[in-house]
């Protein structure tokens, strides 16, 4: 469907220019969600095209040209989720019968995590888990050791997953080690399994609704 009916000239107020432009930097944003919560891009990858977008945005003198570079990140984050949805795994049932999304690495981590931490609390009235507990308790599963910075992520994890955690610095120590705390009594009232569901459906959701939106058949559009 062309919805532009002549060649001539249109002028266009500027404020419709900007509020154009604020919805692409939503979508943008958005779309950075996705990536980052579907374990698509992260950290220095993700870092990396964000910044090479807000300075080829900023670069660009004409607020139509702005527009046009903006679009052209969304089509390249887009076709990373397009990407990853081709490849995503089949889904596998679960103990209650219903099918669940693979989650990322990162989330299984911290799921092993809360439960290892939930054992080892046993009989105590509170526990702290450190990353280094985490490396040598992640390397012992796993095989080799995880890199600093993803256990550090699956610690960060782990507290989203388990309200009870709570992640921070030792205190009084140099090095600023990160661990993991909290109360027996708290840990042992924690419902990882519902919060762990209740992202993964929210995780789904987001997806489903992305791929419905931008990938439907030619001409449906309309």
């Amino acid at each position: 469907m062309d919805l532009f009916q002549t060649d001539g000239i249109v002028e266009i107020p500027v404020s419709e220019l900007r509020a154009l432009f604020t919805d692409l930097i939503q979508v943008y944003d958005t779309l950075n969600e996705v990536l980052k919560d579907a374990g698509i891009l992260r950290g220095r990858e993700l870092a990396e095209i964000n910044t090479k977008a807000s300075s080829a945005v900023k670069a660009e003198k004409s607020p139509v040209g702005k527009l046009i570079i903006l679009n052209a990140y969304i089509k390249q984050e887009i076709k990373h989720i397009h990407n990853a949805l081709k490849t995503r795994p089949a889904s596998a049932p679960t103990e209650e019968g219903k099918i669940r999304q693979a989650i990322t690495k990162i989330q299984l981590r911290a799921s092993a995590i809360v439960e290892h931490v939930k054992t080892i609390a046993q009989g105590r009235k509170e526990i702290a888990f450190t990353s280094c507990q985490a490396r040598d308790f992640l390397s012992g599963r796993e095989g080799k050791p995880p890199s600093r910075r993803d256990t550090i992520r699956a610690l960060k994890r782990a507290e989203k997953i388990c309200p009870a955690l709570a992640c921070d610095h030792t205190p009084n120590d140099g090095r600023q080690t990160t661990r993991l705390t909290a109360t027996v009594e708290d840990l042992k009232q924690s419902d990882i399994i519902k919060v762990e569901r209740d992202c993964d459906t929210r995780q789904r959701s987001r997806m489903d609704e992305l791929k419905i939106v931008f990938f439907r058949e030619p001409g449906s559009y309309f």
